[in-house]
């Protein structure tokens, strides 16, 4: 990948975090555009079988691969939460063959046009359609509730790790600046005016006014849609949010919820 996007030797700036005893976060620096500094993570959830679900993964290091193997997994699924957090589900599939992933309807044939990848049709591809009566498997279906969110402009799968009440998601929620993302690279999270402007729009905290409007402008193209999920996913049992940009939400990550997807929940017009 062009080094102005992802760390030209991810190693060396990576942060593998245990953030509870089945979820492990993998975070590193990432900038959009070159330009605006908003951090990238993958997140490791072991299933109670020893089952390991891999969400928005990122670049499979020899360090990764110590982690998984610490911890006595076996990749099982890999997520795709979205149209645009793909880009390495190609590599993790060839180094774990067997496992499944899952992804929003059109990301294969997005795939497939742009000439980079030679992917096997997907395992599980959640659709607007099929959103509500999807199962993934007995073990997965166990522990893990998925709000396939087709109102979002990237088409956002969010995922719910039940046992620890953590959310896991992409691009529905931002938290940044990602310190954490950005704690080995020497530089910092908030540098240039593109990224402090961003960080102003997303920022998550309370009242999280401008997130609201990025949310009900930008991240919905379909108003209804999203807010029938935001409110599926409002009436879960969590209290910790680990997004793909920004810091984890460690707790209270429920008010944060309501604050930043409050006009939908209160299907305001």
């Amino acid at each position: 990948m062009a080094s102005k996007l992802f760390p030209g030797d991810p190693s060396k700036v990576m942060v593998i975090r245990q953030v509870t005893p089945q979820i492990t976060t993998l975070s590193l620096p990432f900038s959009r555009f070159g330009l605006i500094r908003f951090g990238a993570r993958a997140t490791l959830v072991k299933l109670a079988t020893g089952s390991m679900l891999v969400v928005s993964p990122v670049t499979l290091t020899p360090e990764v691969h110590e982690t998984i193997r610490s911890q006595g997994a076996t990749v099982r699924y890999i997520a795709a939460p979205d149209m645009e957090h793909h880009l390495h589900i190609g590599a993790w599939k060839e180094a774990f063959p067997d496992a499944e992933i899952i992804a929003p309807e059109g990301l294969y044939e997005k795939r497939q046009r742009s000439g980079k990848y030679r992917d096997a049709p997907f395992a599980h591809v959640l659709t607007a359609k099929n959103k509500h009566s999807i199962s993934i498997s007995e073990e997965f279906d166990r522990e893990i509730e998925i709000e396939y969110v087709d109102g979002h402009v990237s088409r956002e799968i969010v995922f719910l790790h039940k046992p620890s009440r953590t959310v896991i998601e992409a691009d529905l929620l931002f938290n940044p600046p990602g310190h954490e993302q950005y704690s080995r690279s020497g530089q910092s999270a908030t540098a240039g005016l593109l990224t402090k402007l961003f960080a102003f729009a997303v920022s998550a905290k309370p009242p999280a006014t401008s997130h609201q409007r990025f949310a009900w402008y930008v991240l919905a193209k379909d108003r209804a849609r999203f807010a029938e999920s935001a409110r599926r996913i409002y009436g879960w049992d969590f209290d910790r949010i680990i997004p793909c940009h920004g810091d984890v939400i460690e707790a209270g990550a429920k008010g944060v919820f309501q604050n930043v997807f409050g006009w939908f929940l209160e299907q305001k017009g």
